[in-house]
């Protein structure tokens, strides 16, 4: 028989033992944010700049392009986590329905999903029984299993809103800065605008298993390709317009 661990294991464990906040809504939507904003905000310096604009034209497009974009991005993620939300709370009112007038069949249905996870038949019954012994737990429980989602920890609309907004501005005002500064360099202003790339796609790394060299040159390079395809539209239109 395993011997429980003594209270001294059991505070290291729970010292030792911790997972990052990634179902609050708040890490994709600043992440996204970030990296959007410094994208958006490149590729357009970059266009407007590789037309030929003046250092007056490109802070009044980045500006422009910050304040329109974080509007964009903060509206669209509290519309799309509230709708994902309100999708969640449709399925959890089919599952319940579905427990009222079937219970039998859930509970079997319950304990074979247990017996797939590995669990003998015995324990797979017990348990399912178990949890079917409250209605309210047996709909928490089946949602889980079915759909993999946790119906008391849903991402706040509020949360992802608020993150994406603040992450865009931040990220787009990076490559701002020289112009704000004073500096009427296109090439500063794009080099501000990747260090600032390369530093946040490092900073992920914290919350993924892949190195922060990888994770930093991957944002970089992502954006090269939208600052080049910008910068080679803007010459095409600047050039034409010109002429």
């Amino acid at each position: 028989m395993t011997q429980l661990p003594g209270s001294a294991e059991f505070a290291e464990h729970a010292h030792d033992h911790h997972h990052t906040d990634v179902s609050g809504g708040w890490l994709r939507a600043a992440v996204f944010g970030a990296m959007d904003g410094l994208v958006t905000n490149i590729a357009l310096i970059s266009g407007v700049g590789g037309g030929g604009a003046s250092r007056h034209v490109i802070i009044l497009t980045g500006m422009a392009g910050l304040v329109a974009g974080a509007f964009s991005m903060a509206l669209g993620e509290f519309a799309s986590v509230g709708t994902q939300n309100e999708a969640v709370a449709n399925e959890v009112a089919v599952e319940r329905e579905e427990i009222r007038r079937h219970p039998r069949a859930e509970e079997a249905e319950l304990a074979e999903m247990y017996r797939e996870m590995g669990l003998s038949a015995p324990t797979a019954e017990a348990m399912a029984r178990e949890v079917h012994s409250d209605p309210e737990l047996a709909v928490k429980v089946h949602v889980a299993q079915e759909l993999g989602v946790d119906v008391d920890d849903q991402p706040s609309p509020w949360t992802a809103a608020i993150s994406s907004f603040l992450c865009f501005a931040v990220g787009g005002i990076i490559p701002l800065v020289p112009f704000l500064l004073g500096s009427s360099s296109l090439l500063l202003g794009l080099l501000v605008g990747g260090v600032g790339l390369f530093v946040v796609g490092a900073l992920t790394s914290r919350f993924t298993t892949r190195t922060w060299l990888f994770s930093g040159l991957r944002q970089l390079a992502f954006g090269v390709i939208a600052a080049g395809a910008t910068f080679l539209v803007g010459m095409a239109i600047g050039v034409s317009a010109g002429g």
